[in-house]
C-alpha cells in the first residue's frame, strides 16, 4: 500500500510507483547496485572485516556532485538489478556469513516498506546484525517513522544548512528544509551513542569546495543542538564526479581554522579527514564486481550470483 501514494521521501511526489516512477526514478520492485563487504567506511561502522553494505539504485535527490551518478538517477540513469524481498533478505543473510559487522542499507528510503519485510524475513532465519541506516539526511517523518524501529545505528548526512549552498550541491533548496526535522526526530529516539554496542548516530558533514562559511555555520548548530547526542564524521575531501564541477581543494589554513572552531564550540566526538591522507579515487564504477578499490571491497558470492544469473 506504501507505494500506491508514494510519501517515503520529502519530495512526497504522491505517485502510484506500481505503474509508473517516482522522483527517485524507481517503481514498486527493489533494485539493488551493489553489495558486499566495504572497509571504507567509519571505524566502528567497518568492524574487522568490512560492513555488510546493500547500495539501492534510485535517490530522492539528484546531486551535482553524486559520486553514485551511475545507480541514483542524477543524470537519469538506472544501474542495478532487481530482486524480490526473499532475495534480499537472503542477501542480508548471506552478508552475515561473509563475517560482516553490520547490515549497512544505503539510500533505501524509497524502498523502506520492502526493507522491512525483507528485515522481518532474515530475522526469522536468524539474522541479527546491527542495522545502519545510511541515507543523506533527506527523509519523510512518515518514512523514518516506519523504518526506525529496526534500526541500531544512524550513519546520516547533513550536508548543508544553507539555502544557496543546497541549490548549487543538491539541486533543491528543500533539502534545508527537510534535514533538521529528519535530525530532530532521530535524536528523539537515538540521542545516546554508544558506538561499542552500536547504538546511536553517525552525523557526517562533508566541506564543499567554497563553501567554507556554509560549514562554520553547520558546526555551530550541531554544537548548539547535536554534540551531546551525535558524533560527528567531518569530512574534508570532496571529490567531485569526472569531469563535473571545477572546485579547488581545501587548503591548509582552512582545514586548520576548522581544527580550531572545533576546539572553540566543544565538539570533541567523532572523527575528521585528514587531508593530508594518501588519496584514493572513491567513484565507483558499478558496472564493475568490484565497483571500488579493491583494498577496500568484496563482493558478495550471493549477490553476485543474483547479477549474473
Amino acid at each position: 500500500m506504501f507505494y500506491e501514494d508514494c510519501v517515503l521521501c520529502p519530495n512526497m511526489c504522491h505517485v502510484d510507483r506500481r505503474k509508473e516512477k517516482g522522483v527517485c526514478r524507481q517503481g514498486d520492485s527493489v533494485r539493488i547496485a551493489w553489495s558486499g563487504l566495504h572497509r571504507g567506511e567509519e571505524p566502528p561502522v567497518t568492524g574487522e572485516h568490512g560492513s555488510g553494505m546493500i547500495f539501492f539504485s534510485g535517490c530522492p535527490l539528484h546531486c551535482q556532485y553524486c559520486q553514485n551518478r551511475q545507480i541514483s538517477g542524477s543524470d537519469g540513469e538506472n544501474y542495478g538489478i532487481d530482486v524480490t524481498d526473499d532475495e534480499l533478505a537472503s542477501l542480508m543473510l548471506s552478508l552475515e556469513s561473509d563475517g560482516a559487522a553490520t547490515l549497512n542499507l544505503v539510500t533505501g528510503t524509497h524502498f523502506i516498506p520492502s526493507i522491512i519485510n525483507a528485515i522481518e524475513k532474515a530475522r526469522r532465519h536468524g539474522f541479527s546484525l546491527p542495522v545502519v541506516w545510511n541515507s543523506s539526511g533527506y527523509e519523510s517523518i512518515e518514512g523514518l517513522s516506519l523504518i526506525d524501529p529496526y534500526i541500531d545505528l544512524y550513519l546520516v548526512d547533513c550536508k548543508t544548512l544553507d539555502k544557496g549552498t543546497a541549490r548549487r550541491f543538491c539541486r533543491t533548496e528543500r533539502y534545508t528544509d527537510a534535514v533538521i526535522p529528519c535530525l530532530d526526530f532521530i535524536k528523539d529516539r537515538h540521542g545516546t551513542t554508544d558506538l561499542d554496542a552500536m547504538k546511536g548516530t553517525i552525523l557526517r558533514h562533508l566541506v564543499f569546495p567554497g563553501e567554507l562559511e556554509a560549514t562554520r555555520a553547520f558546526l555551530r548548530v550541531f554544537a548548539e543542538r547535536y554534540k551531546d547526542a551525535f558524533f560527528l564524521s567531518l569530512m574534508t575531501q570532496f571529490v567531485p564526479p569526472l569531469g563535473n564541477l571545477d572546485f579547488r581543494p581545501l587548503s591548509e589554513d582552512e582545514y586548520d581554522s576548522l581544527v580550531y572552531l572545533l576546539e572553540d564550540l566543544g565538539i570533541d566526538n567523532g572523527f575528521m579527514q585528514d587531508p593530508s591522507d594518501d588519496d584514493v579515487l572513491w567513484i565507483p564504477d558499478f558496472t564493475r564486481d568490484i565497483p571500488f578499490p579493491q583494498p577496500f571491497a568484496d563482493p558478495d558470492p550471493y549477490f553476485l550470483s543474483l547479477k549474473h544469473r
